[in-house]
């Protein structure tokens, strides 16, 4: 019966308004590894692989639920900071979006990664908008336009951010999509902020771009800010 399922879909949740976060984060602080220093992850639904690869770069990982407050993080004394991957429109994370603001403002050394970027430009002062067809997918290309190499990336996400709202930030654009022109990552002019709207953490995927889990490390040992 087209009729009814018409009515169906016509009376069905819009996937704009699903609330995922009390689903996908973590309840409560978990710590994985003993080492002296660590690295806060805020949990917006963090795949094990990005815990595996800041743990290889020699730091403890406390994972954090995704409406964590500033001040319980900043208890830990994170040398870091990592906001997670995960579904759904970034505007529901609006505590998550707090917290990234906080971090730009103390220039804690910080990654986001997929939904962690389009958290962090938000928090900077651009926009996010749903893409037509999101990218879903390892075998996506895109430009680091800081020397122009390409790499192949694995990509499942289905919001971005708006290029043009970058202008009106601090951020600037680092990587573009070769075939639609989208963002793929953005560091800030003057912070320790770095995003990248792709997997680099390769599972699945190519091992093309695990040198941003290094890049993440490099913030954390420079004394000059300066982008």
């Amino acid at each position: 019966d087209v009729q009814e399922l018409k009515k169906k879909l016509a009376s069905a949740k819009k996937y704009n308004d699903e609330e995922f976060m009390n689903s996908v984060s973590t309840k409560e602080p978990q710590t994985f590894g003993s080492e002296s220093e660590s690295v806060v992850v805020i949990d917006t639904g963090v795949k094990n692989a990005i815990l595996r690869n800041i743990r290889s770069l020699g730091y403890k990982v406390i994972k954090v639920p995704w409406d964590y407050s500033v001040e319980k993080i900043l208890l830990y004394n994170p040398k870091g900071i990592v906001f997670s991957n995960g579904p759904g429109d970034p505007l529901k994370c609006a505590e998550t979006m707090k917290t990234a603001k906080s971090m730009i403002e103390k220039n804690i050394p910080t990654l986001g990664i997929c939904l962690g970027a389009q958290i962090l430009g938000l928090a900077g002062g651009a926009n996010t908008y749903k893409l037509k067809y999101g990218h879903r997918g390892q075998n996506k290309s895109c430009v680091d336009l800081d020397n122009n190499q390409v790499y192949v990336t694995s990509q499942n996400h289905g919001y971005c951010i708006d290029p043009e709202s970058l202008k009106n930030t601090d951020f600037k654009l680092w990587f573009t999509n070769t075939d639609d022109k989208t963002v793929e990552g953005i560091k800030h002019k003057q912070k320790k902020i770095i995003a990248v709207q792709f997997h680099p953490e390769a599972s699945p995927g190519p091992f093309d771009c695990m040198f941003i889990f290094e890049e993440l490390k490099r913030l954390i040992g420079e004394d000059n800010a300066k982008r």
